[in-house]
Formats: C-alpha cells, sequence, structure tokens
C-alpha cells in the first residue's frame, strides 16, 4: 500500500502559495473598483482552507523520505490538483466558463500549452487576464521549483521529481537538486524582469507587458488580448521570438554559466540542432511563401519566425495571418511542433534531444541492414548512448505517436472534423497551444469544440506535460503492488 501522506503534504504546502498568489489578481481588480476581486478572495480562502487542512492532516509524515511510487504521484498529482484549484476563478468569476471549460483553461495554463477557450480576453477583468499569466509563470517551473522548496522536508534530495519531470541534468551540473532548484529559480525570475521590462520599453500596455511576460518565460502562450503579438508587429515580433527561443533553452546550463562555464551553453549539441532546424523551417516557409504568393520578404521573414518559434518551442503565441497560409506552411508548422524545445525546459513535444537519438537509432539500423554483423553503437555528443536510454527513447518516441493518433480517433467520435481533431491533439500533447483546423478558424479558440473533445484535450495536455511515463505507469497494476 503507497503511503499518500507525503504526497499530499506538499500538494497541501503548494495550495497555500496558491491561494496567497489569488490575493494578487484580487487586490488588481479590487483597486479598479470590480465585483470579481470578491471572487478571487474567495476562491483563495478555499484554496487556502483545503491546503491547511492537507497539511496539518499529513504533517506526521515529515521525515520519511519519498520512495519512487510517491515521486511519480506527486508529480501526477501537482498537475492533476492544483488545475482544479487554478479553475475556480474561471468557473466562479468572470467569464463565468463552464467546470469543463474552466479545467481545460487551468489546465493549459499550469500545463503552458496557452490555448484557451475564452473569447474576449481584452474586455476580461484584468485581474482575470494576470491570474492566466500567474498560470502558466508557475507551470512553466514555478511549481518544480515550489516542490523542490518542500522535498527537503522529507530528507529527499529531489532527484526523483527531476527524473518524473523529464528534466535533464547534462551531468549533475551541481550535487544537490535543491542547489540547482535554487539557481534556476534565481534565472527564472531574471529572464522574467528582463522580458517584461523590454516589452515595456518597445510599448507594449503593462498588463500586456506582464502577461506576455510571464507567458513567454514559461513558453505558456496565454494573452491579454485575442490578438496575441498582432499587437505589436515589428519590434514586438522580434524580440519575441528572441525571448522564446531564451526561453526554450536547457535551464541547467544557464546554471553553468552563473557558475563560471560558458563552454557547455555554447557546445551543447541539442541547442545547435535546435537553432539549426528553427532556421531551416523559417527560411524555406519563407521562401516557399515569398515564390507563391508574391509576399514581401521582410513582413514574411517576420511572421515566419515569430510564429515557427511560437510552434517548435511550444509557446502558443500568434502574430499576423500565418495560421491561415495553409499548405506547406500547415506541413512544417506541424513538424517543427512534433519535435519542440530543448529538453530541461518548460518546453513540450518529443524535444529535440529525443528526436536526435532517434534518428541517430534509425541510421544504425539502417546501415545494419548491409552489415548485420558490424559494432555500431549510437553516439551522442561523442559517447555511446546505452541501449536501455535507446530503448527508453524509441518506446516514449512510439508512444507518442500512437497516442496522438488514439486521441484524436477518439476526438472524432466527438464529432469533431479529422483536421481539427488531429491538430487539437497535436497541440494539446505538446503544450503547443496553437489552433489550426475549421473549428478553430472562426474564434481562433477552443470554444467551439464539443464538451468531450474539450475533455480529451485536457488529459492530452497532462500526459503531455508529464512525458507520458507518470502517468502510464501508474494504470500498470504492478505500480501499485510493488
Amino acid at each position: 500500500m503507497v503511503d499518500l501522506r507525503p504526497v499530499a503534504y506538499v500538494i497541501g504546502r503548494i495550495l497555500i502559495v496558491l491561494a496567497i498568489l489569488m490575493l494578487a489578481p484580487a487586490v488588481l481588480d479590487w483597486r479598479a473598483g470590480l465585483d470579481n476581486a470578491d471572487v478571487f478572495f474567495a476562491c483563495a480562502a478555499l484554496t487556502g482552507v483545503v491546503g491547511v487542512a492537507l497539511t496539518l492532516s499529513t504533517g506526521n509524515a515529515l521525515g520519511r523520505a519519498l520512495d519512487t511510487r510517491q515521486a511519480y504521484l506527486l508529480t501526477a498529482g501537482i498537475w492533476v490538483v492544483i488545475p482544479a484549484f487554478g479553475a475556480l476563478p474561471f468557473y466562479l468569476g468572470a467569464p463565468g466558463l463552464t467546470l469543463n471549460n474552466a479545467y481545460f483553461e487551468a489546465v493549459s495554463g499550469i500545463t503552458t500549452t496557452g490555448a484557451t477557450v475564452i473569447v474576449g480576453l481584452d474586455t476580461l477583468p484584468a485581474g482575470m487576464n494576470l491570474w492566466r499569466g500567474m498560470l502558466n509563470w508557475l507551470g512553466g517551473l514555478g511549481i518544480a521549483f515550489i516542490a523542490m522548496i518542500f522535498l527537503p522536508l522529507m530528507r529527499v534530495g529531489g532527484m526523483q521529481f527531476f527524473r518524473t519531470e523529464g528534466f535533464d541534468t547534462f551531468g549533475k551540473a551541481l550535487p544537490r537538486a535543491t542547489d540547482i532548484a535554487k539557481q534556476l529559480l534565481v534565472i527564472y525570475c531574471a529572464l522574467t524582469v528582463v522580458i517584461v521590462a523590454v516589452y515595456a520599453a518597445i510599448g507594449m500596455e503593462a498588463l500586456d507587458a506582464v502577461v506576455k511576460g510571464f507567458a513567454t518565460v514559461a513558453t505558456g502562450g496565454f494573452s491579454p488580448a485575442d490578438t496575441s503579438f498582432s499587437k505589436y508587429p515589428g519590434a514586438g515580433e522580434y524580440f519575441g521570438a528572441l525571448f522564446m527561443i531564451l526561453a526554450v533553452m536547457p535551464y541547467i546550463r544557464y546554471v553553468q554559466l552563473m557558475n563560471g562555464a560558458g563552454a557547455p551553453l555554447i557546445g551543447d549539441l541539442q541547442i545547435r540542432s535546435f537553432l539549426t532546424w528553427l532556421m531551416a523551417a523559417v527560411l524555406t516557409v519563407t521562401l516557399w511563401r515569398v515564390l507563391s504568393a508574391g509576399s514581401a520578404v521582410e513582413p514574411t521573414f517576420r511572421e515566419a519566425l515569430f510564429n515557427l518559434t511560437s510552434v517548435m518551442t511550444g509557446t502558443g503565441f500568434f502574430s499576423g495571418s500565418f495560421a491561415t497560409w495553409g499548405g506547406f506552411a500547415l506541413v512544417v508548422a506541424f513538424v517543427v511542433g512534433l519535435i519542440g524545445g530543448c529538453s530541461g525546459s518548460s518546453s513540450g513535444a518529443l524535444t529535440v534531444f529525443r528526436v536526435q537519438i532517434a534518428l541517430r537509432f534509425l541510421a544504425r539500423e539502417i546501415r545494419r541492414i548491409g552489415n548485420p554483423n558490424a559494432v555500431d553503437p549510437v553516439k551522442y555528443a561523442g559517447r555511446a548512448v546505452s541501449e536501455d536510454v535507446l530503448n527508453a527513447v524509441i518506446m516514449f518516441v512510439s508512444g507518442y505517436i500512437v497516442i496522438i493518433g488514439l486521441l484524436s480517433a477518439a476526438m472524432t467520435l466527438t464529432g469533431v472534423d479529422s483536421v481539427s481533431a488531429m491538430f487539437g491533439i497535436w497541440q494539446a500533447m505538446g503544450n503547443v497551444g496553437y489552433g489550426f483546423g475549421p473549428l478553430v478558424e472562426r474564434t481562433g479558440t477552443f470554444i467551439d469544440f464539443p464538451p468531450a473533445a474539450i475533455a480529451i484535450m485536457s488529459l492530452a495536455m497532462i500526459l503531455g506535460r508529464l512525458g507520458l511515463v507518470a502517468m502510464l505507469l501508474m494504470v500498470l497494476p504492478g505500480f501499485w503492488r510493488r
């Protein structure tokens, strides 16, 4: 029998922090004289009471180390339970969503997907838009940091949590996960401040700068405007693309840089491949659009750069008319969205690292057809990759593609057309947030999807954020019998 007390204790502490954070949008709406402030105060009180109750009732779990099963349960619990409380303001206050849609919106925020079911973001109370940005920011790495603060109380260094989150410490740049978490938090906050300051300097309104800054650093994609970045063409798109790229770099490289080691950041094979693939996609789509539609070069390049960066990093912002280009651009967007950003960041999808390993494995198997007896290990960054790692990567990539197919089929059974279903699951599993298809075209949101399809996408977002393994592992009977 699994002892759930340590898991409940950490979740209770996180709920207390979440309740405190709800006071920020509450005060913002209160100062504006909006009734929505009362909703936030009530939600904060309810969330705080539940958090305190969980913490007090499971306090006797302190001093007990987390085992592997508890670490996986903690990871899954965070991404399933926390959005339920984060959804309360969407349900009880403006915009008054249904429970199903409110949970979708909160899951989208916490998983840094950026998909929305809200139409009329410009008319929402400022506090509600701030809350959406805060959910993105927390989901980026914030909740992981909060959990890491409390894990030492249970005499566990936290490496289990990093493993279940899919983090790769790249050689353990620091000896303790708690030390890594502290420096990551400093870097995360510093990047947030810089991004918000630059957005404000180029002319963004205060709320836009803050919410978009929170969403950018978290690769989240929530915006306080229905037009996303289309309000700020030019400098907004270029700086937005730059910051999305910085946000999707492996954070552990920033930690190493902070400790005086810049070479790993510069020489990281994953980073170099990410930048190469992204720029190849941008230049190819730009050339295709200029030749096929006669578009001007600079605006076309700018829109392709911003939107493909948004898709590949899993951020979910959009600008201009890129979503209507169709054809070749749509295929390229699908591929880069499937690849995703770097491992060890808040980006989702397959990640560059796994794609690199899978491609090297495929190349080896092709070579073996002609020379089956050759000793031909798969190498990455000059080192042989163990068969265990290869098997895990191939399992993940295969499972990822199969689940996209299965959930897409399930979506069509709810009445969704095949294109909207496939791209709906694609964006949810990859935490992309960028919508394509007939059901998205009318509003640019997912509001026109039936309730069952919304629920399926909520599940897909959680599966994608957890990297599949944690959720799938827990459905195996052996997981509970050990």
